[in-house]
């Protein structure tokens, strides 16, 4: 079936600041980066760069936020005719500090946001029937209209045939009631092919006994969420996906598959710089190669790889690799296989 994207990416989009004083505690920043974020707008870039032809599906406000992230996205070939301007609202924005090893904190600016805005009528008017793969993220389901805007995308791009892949993205303090995440996870999961999310993400998705959640987010990127994650990702299969890929930070992600296979795909080991985006990179590279038809395995590596490559940069977007550099990457490791 012939269609005109390779892949179709649908969510928010946000200036970052990122500190340029790493290690430094937050309170003491003096200046800042600017870049390109948000979950499906780096993937869609990520995607991009490695040769898939992609469009997004985002908002921006009327203001010049709006036209950075856009002129961004036109200078790297992301199609950008789909993303509307919304005069009410403003483009999101988010500030991140890094502290290697193991704190990133980050404040989103997202009261009053366009991305959350987006509207059925501009799902209408984008390509959702006519791509190969659509790709949304959990935060789009926080808020109306964005909800029923995105499970109606998923419908429309389902029966068009294009496959369906949710990165669950569990950010709790974009939700009014960190339960009512799940609720929506689980409601639009039999419109999916494939879920991307880390052992926390899948396990706040499935549990729907509070009593069983213990949840502690001191920070957003310090998210911990107990259960039994096998359990839940048995769960989430049995809405007929075709695989649950779980993220595995350094040890590189684990792809489970309805017979209860599980394909291991390893990491490869790099200095981190900065962990914020590196499940976005993998993303955009499983994408490449779930488009390609690569299977399983090679997909996921070539997503490891593009996470390693970007733990080792300032930013996200605006440091995703090429197909080129990821093969050069990897060759001292063996290559993808």
């Amino acid at each position: 079936m012939t269609k005109t994207y390779d892949s179709l990416h649908m969510g928010r989009s946000s200036i970052d600041l990122y500190s340029n004083d790493i290690g430094v505690p937050f309170s003491q920043i003096s200046s800042f980066a600017a870049y390109v974020g948000g979950s499906p707008t780096n993937i869609s870039v990520g995607a991009r760069r490695l040769g898939l032809k992609s469009a997004l599906l985002t908002a921006v406000g009327q203001d010049p936020v709006g036209t950075f992230i856009v002129d961004f996205l036109k200078n790297e070939g992301v199609e950008t005719r789909f993303i509307p301007v919304k005069p009410a609202h403003r483009t999101s924005a988010v500030v991140l500090g890094i502290e290697p090893p193991d704190k990133f904190p980050l404040v989103y600016y997202r009261d009053n946001c366009a991305d959350i805005n987006l509207t059925i009528d501009d799902v209408l008017n984008a390509p959702v029937t006519d791509c190969k793969v659509f790709q949304f993220a959990g935060t789009n389901l926080s808020k109306e209209p964005s909800r029923s805007a995105t499970m109606f995308a998923a419908e429309l791009a389902r029966k068009s045939g294009a496959k369906v892949v949710l990165d669950v993205d569990f950010r709790p303090d974009q939700w009014h009631d960190v339960r009512a995440f799940g609720v929506q996870i689980r409601a639009v999961l039999p419109l999916v092919d494939v879920v991307i999310g880390t052992e926390d993400e899948i396990n706040a998705a499935m549990l729907d006994d509070p009593s069983k959640m213990s949840l502690t987010h001191s920070q957003v990127s310090d998210t911990k969420v107990t259960g039994d994650s096998q359990a839940n990702i048995r769960q989430m299969l049995d809405n007929d996906l075709e695989a649950v890929v779980e993220k595995v930070g350094a040890e590189g992600a684990k792809i489970h598959l309805p017979g209860g296979d599980i394909v291991n795909a390893p990491g490869y080991p790099v200095e981190v710089t900065n962990i914020l985006g590196a499940g976005d990179a993998f993303g955009g590279g499983f994408i490449y190669g779930y488009v390609n038809g690569w299977g399983w395995h090679r997909s996921a590596r070539l997503g490891n790889a593009c996470g390693a490559i970007v733990v080792m940069a300032h930013g996200c977007a605006n440091f995703m690799p090429t197909l080129d550099e990821v093969l050069k990457f990897v060759e001292p490791y063996g290559g993808l296989g």
